[in-house]
């Protein structure tokens, strides 16, 4: 019994067909196809029950497969044992926002790459929510506000932001001073989040409305300098726009609180010391100025969920 036979069974029975796990994998579908006959001819049971929808675990496959997942996690906790100080092998998944991404996370997981040439790494770059677990991803970068959940999250730095618009919108409807005057401008939003301010010491939530609505600040960005509305965004969005003049800032008065990256992973007792690297290479970034903030926060532990409002 081979120990990526077992771990390409994990994967496909994660990820619901053979397809989707030779994508995670970075495999052929005839790999995985030769792996899982090899795994089960040698335990002589059946493990999957394959159709044109996919394949579903059997009887002996439900009871297999987490087995099987502990044995990979247990192999992988001797490998790192094993390894020379600093060396890192095997396959880091990591799912990252799309709006800036690549731009301020890609470099540091080059960087990351380059220092450890035996370990692969693999991103994808999106906005939408990532369910880590049943979509089988080592850890995502997230960022905004995060919520309680059984996700384990590590903050690596502050997001700054602030409600801009731009000088045409506000000719025409003037600028909202308080929060509570939201309520009468058009609010360009990812979805149905809250956006959070202070008034003095205190954090007031409101909960903005808007008939235009993108998963993507960039996409948001661009809508605010056509006039549709006011948006809370990013400093790293909105710096071009608001050098040009594109966009203004508004409501100076109650900016709102720091937001947050995270290196957010699902819950266990110690992390990959992949995750880790990645976790301290994300810190060394957010203390060199300038990236999204010009102040550096402390980096805490916390249990987590994905954000409320983030990109």
């Amino acid at each position: 019994m081979d120990i990526e036979e077992l771990r390409t069974f994990v994967e496909v029975a994660d990820a619901g067909g053979v397809s989707p796990a030779a994508l995670r994998l970075g495999v052929s579908k005839s790999i995985v196809s030769r792996r899982l006959f090899r795994l089960e001819a040698d335990l002589g049971v059946q493990l999957l029950a394959r159709s044109t929808r996919g394949a579903a675990l059997t009887e002996a496959g439900a009871t297999f497969r987490d087995y099987a997942a502990r044995v990979c996690a247990e192999i992988d906790v001797a490998r790192e044992t094993m390894l020379p100080a600093g060396e890192l092998r095997g396959r880091l998944r990591v799912a990252a926002p799309l709006s800036f991404g690549p731009s301020h996370f890609a470099p540091v997981l080059a960087e990351m790459a380059r220092r450890h040439p035996h370990l692969h790494i693999h991103t994808c770059y999106s906005d939408r929510f990532v369910d880590l677990i049943a979509e089988g991803y080592d850890c995502a970068i997230r960022v905004g506000y995060l919520q309680d959940s059984n996700l384990i999250a590590r903050r690596v730095g502050p997001i700054y932001g602030k409600l801009v618009a731009s000088p045409d919108y506000i000719k025409a409807h003037g600028s909202p001073e308080k929060p509570e005057e939201l309520a009468d401008h058009q609010s360009l939003m990812q979805g149905t989040e809250s956006w959070q301010f202070m008034v003095g010491d205190e954090i007031v939530t409101v909960r903005p409305q808007g008939r235009f609505k993108a998963d993507n600040a960039v996409a948001l960005a661009a809508a605010a300098a056509a006039g549709l509305g006011v948006a809370w965004l990013p400093d790293c969005v909105t710096h071009d726009y608001v050098a040009s003049g594109a966009l203004v800032p508004v409501m100076t008065h109650h900016p709102p609180p720091p937001a947050g990256a995270y290196v957010v992973r699902p819950p266990g007792q110690h992390p990959a010391r992949k995750i880790r690297v990645l976790t301290e290479l994300l810190i060394e970034y957010f203390e060199r100025p300038p990236h999204f903030a010009t102040a550096v926060a402390k980096p805490r532990t916390t249990r987590s969920s994905e954000p409320a409002s983030a990109t």
